[in-house]
């Protein structure tokens, strides 16, 4: 990304210079930059509003350059004549932001009426040439969706373990360690969807990269059921703080599933950072299902709800595995 967005800056002031014969085309790096931003998403939405932007700016700045001169008032009146016509048009954040930033500059600076015009052509050069370099997009975005995930499904399995090992020993302290670090796969989540978010701009963008847009769409499918894993471990957490404040057993078939569903979870990791949806982990949550259907109930609510979570989350992870939500409930048996 950096180096993308350095290129593109010394490419737009060179067109802006030798091509367009601007003396000082300062702002064409500038639009540029703020083109290309820093995420891969909404950067013809970025470019559009700055070109918009700074033609309103220009417009607004020279005219009352004209009919009122340059001083502390002017600037203050200018400014909010040039953000509000932003605003009148309907305009997003940055549109309104370069409004106002334009139209104090050429009231400022210029030095003729075409000085104006010259700044909004270096910002639709550095716009036009941000989204054509744009097009040439780097493969860390369309990457980085699985590594998350993995990192995501990393954390759940050792959050299983951890839950595990708390509800043997009933140690209180360490099952509301567990309950915390399933709190924090929240921000992994949001990265993510960020990241996911990304890696789709890319490929709509980019004609060099459409050809991966069905594995990027998978990952993005990957989102929702590892939300909704995430939630019933958040849940499942709190049952095993409340089981070892209360200093109630849970049946050791019950704190093995935990165990092994924490295996699979790093087996899936694995095979994500293998570039691989992790399909060939579904036989091993089919009989984990199965196996869950045949346990004896537990006669304390604690037990009984963190076996129902560990059901719930088998049938998250078979979502995982390129299944519908339907498909993955009809494998977990009801209870016997």
């Amino acid at each position: 990304m950096i180096a993308q967005t350095a290129v593109t800056a010394g490419l737009a002031w060179w067109v802006a210079q030798h091509v367009a014969g601007h003396t000082l085309p300062f702002f064409a790096p500038v639009a540029a930059i703020i083109t290309l931003g820093i995420s891969f998403g909404q950067r013809l939405r970025r470019a559009v509003e700055v070109a918009i932007g700074v033609a309103v700016g220009v417009g607004v700045g020279d005219l009352w350059r004209v009919f009122f001169g340059t001083g502390f008032w002017q600037i203050m009146v200018v400014c909010a004549l040039a953000m509000s016509l932003a605003s009148l048009l309907g305009a997003g954040q940055l549109m309104i932001i370069q409004s106002g930033v334009q139209s104090i500059v050429v009231t400022v600076l210029a030095t003729d009426l075409g000085y104006g015009v010259n700044r909004w052509l270096d910002a639709v050069i550095g716009c036009g040439l941000a989204l054509a370099v744009a097009t040439i997009a780097p493969g860390s975005p369309l990457r980085k969706p699985e590594v998350v995930a993995a990192r995501v499904l990393t954390e759940t399995g050792r959050a299983l373990h951890a839950a595990a090992a708390a509800l043997r020993t009933l140690d209180s302290e360490a099952a509301d360690a567990v309950l915390t670090q399933a709190r924090a796969g929240e921000e992994s989540l949001a990265q993510l969807d960020q990241a996911t978010t990304e890696g789709l701009a890319v490929v709509r963008a980019s004609p060099f990269r459409r050809r991966q847009l069905g594995h990027v769409t998978a990952l993005a499918d990957l989102f929702d059921p590892l939300d909704h894993a995430s939630r019933n471990l958040r849940v499942l957490a709190r049952r095993c703080t409340i089981a070892a404040w209360r200093g109630e057993q849970v049946p050791e078939a019950y704190v093995g599933l935990l165990d092994d569903l924490a295996e699979i979870c790093a087996f899936m990791a694995e095979e994500l950072q293998a570039h691989r949806l992790p399909e060939a982990a579904r036989d091993r949550l089919r009989r984990l299902g199965e196996r869950s259907a045949h346990l004896e109930l537990s006669n304390t609510i604690s037990a009984v709800v963190i076996l129902a979570q560990v059901r719930s989350m088998t049938t998250d992870l078979l979502e995982l595995t390129g299944m519908s939500y339907e498909e993955a409930r009809e494998l977990i048996p009801e209870m016997d």
